[in-house]
């Protein structure tokens, strides 16, 4: 009877510690694969600045300021005048040359500085608190985002940068011109710029589509700058 009780605390032993090293491992394992898979979508990340960095041109061809400076001053005007005055004259010349620079419609990067801030075009804006952190400026970039386009785009990065009007602005003409160039079309590009690159693709696994709210917005008031534009 003893040898017996022993036995049975022998198996009930080895079955215990058994499922344990089974639970263990299983742990080990899933988070193995949960760095593997981020270590995936940095390296998939890296490869995207890279491919961008190797075809983006070193310098920007421009026509004679003297023959392009009237359309753009008159845009310039027709975005102050849209925000009331909320974007400065400075901002917006600023905005559209750059714009035209990277050849992206400068009424969809203002129409993102627009939405990114509610209409307000506030530099000093803070954004809330998110488990990814705050996010800042016009543009409203976050501190582990902002550096790595500065660096793509040849900047410097200093965060009380992210509060200059001129620099924000860049930065996202700069993450707009990148994530375009990456995905071939404004639903992507926009969506991915709202949500983060692997944001957008759990968006589009989701939804089948990567038309956000957001990128339609952008997209469809832009437009209507254009279409007025025309008609005037």
């Amino acid at each position: 009877m003893k040898s017996y009780s022993q036995l049975l605390l022998l198996f009930l032993f080895i079955t215990i510690s058994f499922m344990l090293m089974l639970h263990f491992y299983g742990e080990k394992t899933e988070t193995l694969q949960e760095k593997n898979e981020q270590l995936r979508e940095k390296n998939e990340e890296l490869k995207s600045e890279n491919d961008y960095m190797a075809n983006m041109e070193t310098s920007f061809k421009e026509k004679n300021g003297y023959h392009i400076w009237p359309e753009r001053d008159k845009v310039a005007q027709k975005m102050v005048k849209e925000s009331e005055g909320r974007f400065k004259k400075t901002w917006a010349l600023y905005l559209v040359r750059e714009a035209k620079r990277y050849e992206i419609d400068p009424y969809l990067a203002y129409e993102l500085l627009k939405v990114e801030t509610g209409g307000k075009f506030d530099p000093t804006l803070v954004g809330p608190e998110t488990k990814y952190g705050r996010a800042y400026g016009m543009s409203q970039f976050m501190k582990n985002t902002a550096p790595w386009i500065a660096d793509m785009g040849g900047l410097p990065y200093e965060e009380e940068l992210l509060f200059d009007p001129y620099y924000s602005m860049q930065l996202s003409l700069i993450y707009l011109d990148f994530l375009h160039n990456e995905y071939g079309n404004w639903n992507e590009a926009l969506t991915a710029y709202h949500r983060g690159m692997s944001g957008m693709e759990t968006y589009k696994d989701e939804n089948g589509h990567a038309k956000s709210w957001y990128a339609e917005e952008i997209q469809e008031k832009a437009k209507s700058h254009e279409a007025l534009a025309f008609a005037e």
